[in-house]
């Protein structure tokens, strides 16, 4: 069962470990939104790692009509980048949809902690997605899942509601892989009290699939030139 992009809520949270997959739904969403005429904004959240971000995208963002709101110095030299009083914004004008692209495991989503007042205030139009890639280190298992699940709810002050199984490894992903992420997904959630799981992956790798999820087609944007397939 395909899952319309539309059906998100306004406020969208994609936290989870490095590697996850976040910044690639991230993007997905934002424009998803836009060409359904949506006022959309892209937050990048992330103070941690300097590589694959959201804000590399900032200007294919703002041509698609995108608001894009990230770090001060962010895709600089500087080694700390701040997070300008502008974001604070969206709370006070948020639009149809705004999507937080947040940092990596924990360390990132210290972050997100100090939006917490503002996410309460629209608590109803809010989701935390915890996005997983089986196939990454650190969330291969579910005691890993779920470790990782706690501490990122306690640094970012936001309680996960839904979970995506974006279980891949580029394109050597095969649909195997995608269906062990599943259950292991599913099994997690299960513990967690989560009735919302989604699957999200590439659409020729998708069809080949055997799954009990919605899912959802990503298109790849982050993938660096050396990765190209030929």
């Amino acid at each position: 069962m395909m899952t319309e992009y539309g059906h998100f809520p306004r406020f969208i949270i994609l936290t989870g470990n490095y590697g996850s997959g976040k910044t690639e739904l991230a993007l997905n969403l934002a424009l998803a939104g836009a060409a359904e005429g949506m006022r959309t904004t892209l937050v990048d959240l992330d103070i941690v790692n300097p590589y694959f971000r959201s804000g590399e995208k900032a200007a294919e963002m703002k041509a698609a009509g995108i608001r894009m709101l990230m770090p001060t110095f962010a895709l600089t030299t500087v080694d700390i980048p701040a997070l300008p009083a502008e974001i604070q914004s969206v709370f006070e004008d948020p639009g149809d949809r705004v999507i937080f692209d947040v940092g990596g495991d924990d360390t990132g989503a210290a972050a997100l902690g100090r939006y917490a007042p503002g996410f309460a205030r629209y608590a109803g139009e809010t989701a935390a997605l915890m996005v997983v890639n089986c196939m990454r280190p650190l969330t291969g298992t579910e005691e890993d899942i779920l470790d990782l699940s706690e501490r990122i709810s306690a640094r970012g002050r936001q309680r996960i509601g839904g979970m995506i199984n974006n279980t891949n490894l580029a394109g050597k992903t095969e649909p195997g892989m995608v269906e062990d992420g599943e259950r292991i997904v599913l099994a997690c959630a299960e513990k967690m009290g989560i009735g919302n799981v989604i699957t999200a992956g590439m659409t020729s790798v998708l069809a080949r699939c055997s799954l009990r999820t919605p899912v959802i087609p990503i298109r790849r944007y982050m993938v660096p030139e050396w990765m190209e397939e030929e």
